[in-house]
């Protein structure tokens, strides 16, 4: 089993040194360790009635640990941030601006709501230990938009050439940096250590009659 190399999509098998990508997927091969099991290793479990792994359970949908929790609120947090006062303009006119205000004028913005509304459903979906540290990479990236959006706008504040622009940065615009910090602190360690999952006794058997 050491030997073998496989898939991460298809799982098909492969020996060491045979080839370094998937000839059907395109994909780099990696140990089969590394991998979750397929569909067909969790039916043949389920037939013979093996417990399933538990890093492979299903949790409950509002189970909210492992820094899960953290993550969908600060998605949902990040999206009332981004509709919120991002920029407070004293000159030429008073007016509070939103994020989504500025992204009407400055459509690269819209990346800072985008990522957070694509978090927040991919984080509450993830559902068993395995899918949420199976998600770290994709949830850091999404994270760390609003921080690249906000650090944008921090080193190139709007100017005009004839008439001064004079503003102050809202709430919302400090919020979403600082939700930004938080999620992507906290998805480098979704899901947990493995080392640290808590597995339950097996049931004792119920006493058989003897005949």
């Amino acid at each position: 089993m050491s030997e073998l190399i496989a898939c991460p999509f298809c799982h098909e098998l492969f020996v060491r040194g045979e080839v370094e990508h998937c000839p059907a997927c395109g994909l780099s091969l990696t140990e089969l360790s590394k991998l979750p099991l397929s569909q067909d290793a969790m039916a043949e479990m389920e037939d013979f009635g093996l417990p399933t792994p538990p890093h492979l359970a299903p949790l409950a949908w509002f189970d909210m640990r492992r820094g899960k929790g953290i993550l969908v609120l600060g998605a949902a947090l990040g999206l009332i941030a981004f509709f919120s006062s991002w920029v407070n303009l004293t000159s030429p006119e008073v007016r509070a601006l939103s994020g989504a205000d500025l992204a009407r004028r400055s459509g690269w913005i819209w990346a800072a709501g985008v990522s957070w509304f694509v978090l927040l459903p991919m984080a509450f979906t993830r559902r068993t230990i395995d899918k949420l540290r199976g998600a770290r990479v994709a949830a850091a990236f999404l994270s760390a938009i609003p921080i690249l959006t906000c650090s944008i706008l921090w080193l190139m504040p709007p100017r005009t050439r004839y008439v001064p622009v004079r503003f102050e940065w809202g709430w919302g615009f400090y919020a979403t940096c600082l939700l930004g910090a938080l999620a992507t602190a906290t998805s480098i360690r979704l899901g947990g250590k493995m080392s640290d999952i808590a597995v339950s006794p097996p049931a004792p058997e119920e006493p058989r009659l003897l005949h």
